[in-house]
């Protein structure tokens, strides 16, 4: 059972038009989003190395630019009961954003 396994799973690059196993693993990591796991970097490849900045190959985020008025709409959103998480997707800021606002306008249960 092992050895058919291994069989089909070196057949893959060829039958989906890859030139070697290392080129075929580069597209599956990009196609997926992956970059590096654990302890092992990521292959270089023409897919990973044109994402831009410094390897990975996955798009970085934008950083978020925190306006008086975003701070308003995260304070209103707070004060209608809406969680974190909600007020992050619908502002389009990280969570750790929204904390840090809720905390800078004092709207945190204190420990």
């Amino acid at each position: 059972m092992r050895s058919e396994l291994s069989k089909e799973l070196a057949a893959l690059p060829a039958k989906y038009g890859f030139e070697s196993a290392d080129s075929f693993i580069a597209a599956v990591r990009s196609a997926s989003g992956g970059g590096a796991r654990r302890g092992r970097p990521a292959a270089k490849s023409a897919a990973a190395s044109s994402g831009g900045g410094g390897g990975g190959g996955g798009k970085r985020r934008r950083r978020a630019v925190i306006t008086d008025e975003t701070r308003n709409v995260v304070k209103k959103l707070v004060e209608n009961g809406k969680t974190g998480a909600e007020i992050a997707k619908q502002v389009g800021i990280s969570l750790p954003s929204v904390q840090n606002i809720k905390k800078a306008l004092g709207l945190v249960k204190k420990r």
